[in-house]
């Protein structure tokens, strides 16, 4: 939904020129049955209202859209047909307008505008369709009643808690309780939150098949809309803020035509919730496999059992990676993690809670440096020696264990792949074809198939 007079008067030159072109346009040629009567009444994709004293509320900013399907009794005739609507204040019937839509298709949904110049705030409209084809018509359908509510909700609401106060730190693991209050405003029947910003659009519809509107009722998504307990009254919720550390809800009013008041926020913060990560051995080495014990944060497991927990882990060889582990009776739990990131290893730790608290995340990181030493008697590291067609050699030695290979190439030669020794080395021969500056790149790669980092070796030929 959008509003503001640019969109209003556009949508009224639109709805004009709509009227010209069906004064211009010819009459629908005959169909090959007879006019039924229009179905799938719509009106601002919303349903139609057949009950006087319950019509539907509907912002004509931009203008109101009515819309049916036509049809004949020859199903498979699709012959173009028009669409006649007519429209009328309830309190004055005599005044009627009607705006047609010609060369419709029977069996999809027909839209026109009624014309804003006659849709006045706060006033209620009766409206009804009927098929026309050739010289000949359907009866009317029943009446829809919508009322024109074009003014928005003045204010903004309040929104306040008892047990997460603003702008202070709180301890987590309860469901946040908001009370958001319309404070009187008797225009407000609901509320729309959400903890992002904006607040999302509100869509009223999605379109199906046929093009036939499939109105939302958005009470019904309590993640994101809660009704007023009566017309400017109040609303109670019971929130877990999807991110730890607390979070800001933002809310606005809505009236009987879902228009929105501006939005209003409420921050509050969450005190360090995280649960403890402890490995059994608190320095493996590379490759080592090692069991890690999760435990919960003492108040959070208080308030609510923890149930699982979610590992991220970083830099592995096969990249980053999210796995849950189910927490036992007491909200403990433990998992295996081998040690094979090639800078080490990276991960996170959240508990989540019965009632589906999300906590702070716990960190845990070791680093490595898996680079291979590499060491060369003719030709030093950083410095100068030997010459055009002089041989040198090179020698590998492993920093971590179970090295298994080693992939080198001086500048742009095409990488070479030599066996590492039982001690895990490697030494290799090489000429060099002129002077000059030149640059060793190595890596090593382990007995399970991991690439580890390279290492970069300059030295200068002469």
């Amino acid at each position: 939904m959008s509003f503001g007079a640019p969109a209003r008067a556009v949508l009224a030159i639109l709805g004009t020129l709509g009227l010209s072109l069906a004064a211009a346009v010819s009459p629908a040629s005959a169909a090959g049955g007879t006019p039924t009567t229009p179905t799938q009444l719509f009106n601002g994709n919303r349903n139609c209202s057949t009950d006087a004293d319950r019509p539907t509320y509907l912002w004509a900013g931009n203008n109101v859209v009515v819309e049916s399907i036509p049809g004949t009794t020859d199903a498979t005739d699709n012959s173009p047909v028009s669409v006649r609507y007519q429209v009328w204040p309830v309190a004055d019937p005599s005044h009627t307008e009607t705006v047609t839509h010609d060369r419709a298709i029977p069996g999809f949904e027909s839209r026109s505008l009624l014309p804003d110049d006659l849709l006045a705030d706060g006033q209620t409209y009766a409206w009804r369709a009927q098929t026309v084809a050739g010289d000949a018509a359907s009866d009317w359908s029943v009446p829809c009643y919508i009322t024109i509510d074009d003014t928005r909700p003045a204010s903004t609401p309040t929104i306040t808690s008892p047990n997460y106060p603003p702008n202070q730190w709180n301890r987590g693991g309860d469901p946040v309780r908001f009370t958001l209050n319309a404070n009187g405003d008797d225009d407000v029947t609901g509320f729309q939150y959400s903890w992002t910003q904006p607040v999302p659009a509100i869509v009223l519809a999605d379109i199906g098949d046929h093009g036939i509107p499939q109105p939302r009722d958005l009470y019904a998504d309590s993640a994101h809309f809660v009704r007023a307990d009566a017309p400017g009254g109040s609303a109670t919720l019971d929130l877990v803020p999807p991110y730890s550390g607390g979070g800001t809800l933002s809310v606005r009013s809505l009236d009987r035509a879902f228009s929105p008041s501006e939005t209003t926020s409420y921050r509050f913060l969450v005190s360090n919730t995280a649960p403890t990560v402890t490995p059994a051995d608190p320095s493996p080495e590379f490759g080592d496999t090692t069991t890690f014990t999760l435990r919960p944060d003492a108040a959070l497991q208080a308030r609510s059992p923890v149930v699982s927990y979610s590992v991220h882990t970083f830099g592995g060889p096969d990249g980053d990676r999210t796995f849950d582990v189910a927490a036992a009776a007491d909200g403990t739990a433990t998992t295996e993690l081998t040690i094979d990131g090639i800078t080490g290893e990276h991960l996170d730790v959240t508990s989540r809670s019965a009632n589906g608290w999300l906590s702070d995340p716990a960190f845990w990181d070791i680093d490595y440096d898996t680079t291979p030493t590499v060491a060369s008697e003719a030709y030093p590291e950083n410095g100068s020696g030997g010459g055009a067609g002089v041989p040198g050699t090179f020698t590998f030695t492993p920093k971590v264990r179970g090295v298994v290979s080693y992939t080198y190439s001086f500048d742009t030669e095409p990488e070479v792949t030599v066996a590492a020794g039982a001690d895990g080395g490697a030494s290799i021969d090489w000429t060099p074809p002129s002077d000059g500056w030149y640059g060793l790149h190595v890596y090593a790669t382990t007995r399970s198939g991991v690439q580890l980092a390279t290492y970069d070796y300059s030295f200068t030929v002469g």
